[in-house]
């Protein structure tokens, strides 16, 4: 390992369109060191504007993060949107959410029962929701909020976007790519679920089984290689968040190490595939 990529801090953050008090934006700061991936600090933002700032410190920094960066070149080309991403993007950041519900909504009444949804070819690979569903999770209104910050604050999007760079360290030192903790959890625990926004559903098999995702990861019993060096308050910490955002945003944090390494590694690509579409994006460690 480098001295750089020691010191680079990595993020993982786990997004809400809408964050409050009550489901902030959680983003899990952290470091490689020794072959461990050390768990820093969690930070809770509960607006829009406070992640937006968020965003503006200077890097050099890695992140991942738990939102869609890109809608199926299905679903673009029937609407008749442009096809570069950078112009599709601005392009649907200019619509309302209740254009994007009409919009989605009428491309899948004119489809097949089964197969309503458009899909990219990552959310196939990684098991992810469509990026153009609106309810449940509404991922679309993720990427039409989150990615437009992302922009706004310079950062680079290795794949799709050179950002602005920093002041202070010159050419654009903070990386972002898309993530989904849901991918790395799933290896672990097949289909147990391990949290739940309602209350009535935050049982004590929920509780079980984030304990036993927290134990492969600190023994790094998963695809990724990654082990992460937890206190004994961090690990206690994570088990009882039943909401599982703050736990999330650690899996992002280490596909961020993960994509870290696969750069150190010579791809130069942080483990994004040579044959990602430019249009679509991708799930990193899919």
């Amino acid at each position: 390992m480098t001295r750089e990529s020691a010191s680079q801090l990595l993020l993982g953050c786990d997004f809400s369109s809408a964050p409050s008090r009550q489901k902030p934006i959680v983003i899990a700061l952290g470091s490689q060191s020794n072959g461990r991936i050390l768990l820093s600090k969690l930070v809770k933002l509960v607006s829009l504007d406070a992640f937006s700032d968020w965003l503006q410190q200077p890097g050099p920094w890695l992140g991942v993060f738990d939102l869609p960066f890109g809608l199926p070149r299905e679903l673009v080309e029937t609407l008749g949107w442009p096809t570069d991403w950078q112009h599709c993007i601005a392009h649907y950041s200019g619509y309302s959410r209740d254009q994007i519900r009409a919009a989605f909504a009428a491309f899948c009444d004119a489809r097949p029962a089964g197969g309503k949804f458009a899909h990219r070819a990552t959310d196939r690979l990684a098991g992810a929701s469509p990026s153009m569903k609106w309810v449940n999770p509404p991922v679309a209104f993720m990427l039409h909020v989150g990615v437009p910050l992302l922009l706004k604050a310079g950062v680079t999007l290795p794949g799709l976007h050179c950002g602005a760079g920093d002041a202070q360290v010159g050419p654009s030192q903070r990386m972002a790519l898309e993530g989904y903790p849901g991918l790395l959890a799933r290896e672990v625990l097949g289909q147990r679920s391990y949290k739940s926004d309602d209350k009535a559903r935050q049982t004590a098999d929920r509780l079980i089984a984030r304990k036993d995702l927290i134990t492969a990861l600190e023994q790094g019993h998963t695809r990724l290689g990654v082990r992460l060096k937890l206190t004994h308050a961090q690990r206690d910490s994570l088990a009882d968040d039943a909401r599982g955002d703050a736990l999330d945003a650690v899996l992002c944090l280490l596909q961020a190490a993960w994509a870290q390494r696969e750069y150190e590694a010579g791809d130069g690509r942080y483990g994004l595939p040579n044959m990602m579409d430019p249009l679509e994006g991708w799930i990193i460690t899919a």
